[in-house]
């Protein structure tokens, strides 16, 4: 799979990239973060541009996210779990998503780019919970923009050794999801700290 999104880029460039992606975050089984890397890698040896990568992997990525949106608020549940399985999306990834959507929904849609295997849910279930379109969009675009360019700023800082990130996001998905859950908290205790100094105000 991996020679054939390199093929990809290398034959369709920028449009190769943004369907890539977009499959990638709707569901399909692509390297999502390796793929951004090597398209930073491209960048720096000044195959691809960087404003074109970093535009085209964000297209990419809100188009996916944009779907899966639309897909959770007409087909429901019952379609993800019935098909979820084909998309790599086992139920349990699912059921965990669905509970973390009801509990901290904005900040997830965000930080749920940066978490391995929920980015492909979390869309799914603001759709299913009729999430707010404007509220959804404001955060999924913001966390699709920040996670496109973060992984292709890595690729073009490691150059030749990109394929070193999709070794560690395999071996240390839990770590990263840990990092992530923090990142959340704490995005969480500010906003109460500043909506309670408001109400003091």
């Amino acid at each position: 799979m991996e020679h054939v999104l390199e093929l990809l880029i290398a034959r369709y460039g920028y449009i190769g990239l943004t369907l890539a992606l977009s499959l990638g975050i709707i569901g399909v089984p692509v390297p999502d973060e390796a793929l951004l890397t090597y398209a930073g890698y491209l960048v720096g040896n000044g195959t691809l541009l960087a404003p074109l990568v970093v535009l085209s992997a964000f297209v990419g990525a809100a188009a996916g996210i944009t779907a899966s949106y639309a897909i959770g608020n007409r087909l429901g549940l019952p379609f993800l779990l019935k098909y979820g399985p084909r998309l790599h999306l086992s139920s349990a990834k699912i059921e965990r998503a669905q509970c973390w959507m009801n509990r901290y929904g904005k900040l997830l849609l965000f930080v749920g780019f940066f978490i391995p295997g929920f980015r492909h849910v979390t869309a799914y279930m603001a759709g299913m919970s009729r999430f707010k379109i404007r509220a959804f969009l404001l955060y999924a675009y913001a966390g699709a923009l920040v996670w496109s360019t973060l992984f292709v700023y890595v690729g073009f800082m490691l150059g030749e050794r990109w394929e070193t990130v999709k070794l560690y996001v395999h071996h240390n998905g839990r770590t990263l999801l840990f990092v992530a859950c923090c990142l959340a908290f704490c995005a969480i205790c500010f906003r109460a700290i500043a909506a309670a100094r408001k109400v003091k105000a």
